[in-house]
């Protein structure tokens, strides 16, 4: 717990980084070296998010203003697992880090979605326990609930 508490203030951090173009540029070309070798669907978007939604769940969309509950798995591009969460963990969307509140916007309770996320919407340029600086961060999600 108390890693996914520093987790969303690095993550507020993180949105102060900046990153060149061409920095994201790279980032987005080993992402999808990645999809590409693994086999993945996903989508973009804009900020540099890939993404896919395996249920989008059920109900009303998940507001900015609301808390979920959710589960995940993260891991780094070569599949070494840095995080996971089995029992909920609850926290305002306006907390978690970039990815997560892009993904959680698209989303309704009971989805479950998989990310590809860019050091810009992780953690940034900042070393966080196990996670390196501009780390290219894999999410696994089940959002359990919203209110």
């Amino acid at each position: 717990m108390r890693f996914l508490l520093a987790c969303c203030l690095i993550g507020v951090l993180a949105g102060c980084s900046t990153y060149s173009s061409e920095d994201k540029a790279n980032f987005d070309k080993e992402i999808q070296a990645y999809i590409k070798k693994n086999k993945l669907s996903c989508q973009r978007t804009d900020s540099g998010l890939y993404y896919s939604i395996d249920n989008e769940g059920e109900g009303e969309l998940i507001q900015f203003q609301d808390e979920v509950s959710f589960t995940y798995k993260g891991y780094f591009l070569d599949g070494k697992v840095f995080d996971e969460q089995k029992t909920p963990v609850s926290f305002a969307v306006s907390e978690l880090i970039g990815a997560w509140k892009e993904i959680m916007l698209e989303v309704k309770p009971g989805a479950k979605v998989f990310l590809i996320a860019p050091p810009h919407l992780g953690y940034g340029d900042r070393k966080l326990d196990d996670i390196p600086p501009n780390s290219i961060l894999v999410f696994e999600m089940e959002i359990i609930e919203s209110h």
